[in-house]
């Protein structure tokens, strides 16, 4: 009689564990399967969220990823609103040709699966932008290592690690050559195997001696003519919302640009 209980007790303690270790799967299971949108590694779920985001340049409509009209509140010079036009999207490429050699190199440890380009002008037609989007072959560990190292030694700021422009005849970007280059951005995302870049200049086809990187020149409040005339407010402006459009689409949230 005095067995009963101990009995009940130890099947007791064996529901316990089997519920706990129940919970604790799903739990795994669940971080696992975000992981890939906040940069971390999670196994199979994880690498399968990566794989979906890096088929994006063959399986998402280029208005999804470049749409047509950006429109940046408050992303001028003083909070002003701007206004940009996408006047022409490249054909689909690799990387080589088109991104400059030494920034080729520097993005070598990820490789380059695909890149997609686009052109914008502003609303007075007077500076153009081309935007571009890396895929990459990389997992989430590889793009965290190329986030670092672009962090820590400054890659982002080296004006011969510029992105490359993309030109359009019969637009404002015809003549948008290297030589016109004037602000740019490079970003390397975690949350998906994208490196976004920016590349600014004067639609008149002005050689710039100075470029500045956008992101920098801000934050330090540079007043450099690139800055003054508004190109690394266009630069910064246009990869926010292309990276934002980009990370909607790979999320599935269809909350509009």
């Amino acid at each position: 009689m005095a067995e009963a209980p101990v009995r009940g007790r130890r099947r007791g303690r064996v529901v316990a564990a089997a519920v706990c270790l129940v919970l604790g799967i799903g739990l795994l299971g669940g971080a696992a399967a975000g992981s890939w949108l906040s940069g971390g590694s999670g196994g199979a779920d994880a690498r399968g969220g990566y794989t979906a985001a890096r088929e994006m340049w063959h399986s998402t409509p280029v208005d999804t990823l470049f749409p047509p009209t950006l429109n940046g509140s408050g992303a001028g010079p003083g909070g002003a609103d701007r206004v940009w036009t996408r006047v022409g999207v490249a054909p689909d490429s690799g990387c080589a040709g088109a991104l400059d050699p030494l920034l080729l190199k520097a993005l070598q440890p990820v490789g380059c699966a695909r890149l997609l380009r686009a052109t914008y002008t502003d609303a007075t037609s007077s500076a153009v932008t081309t935007v571009g989007l890396v895929f990459t072959e990389a997992d989430a560990d590889a793009m965290a290592a190329l986030r670092t190292r672009f962090s820590d030694e400054s890659l982002g700021d080296r004006d011969d690690l510029m992105p490359r422009p993309y030109a359009v005849k019969g637009t404002p970007a015809a003549r948008f050559g290297d030589g016109q280059r004037a602000s740019w951005t490079v970003r390397v995302l975690t949350d998906a195997p994208v490196v976004v870049t920016a590349v600014t200049g004067f639609a008149d086809a002005r050689t710039v001696t100075d470029p500045q990187p956008a992101d920098r020149a801000l934050d330090e409040g540079t007043t450099d003519a690139p800055v003054e005339a508004g190109l690394t407010y266009d630069a910064k402006g246009i990869a926010d919302r292309v990276e934002r459009a980009l990370r909607k689409t790979a999320t599935g949230t269809k909350k509009p640009s």
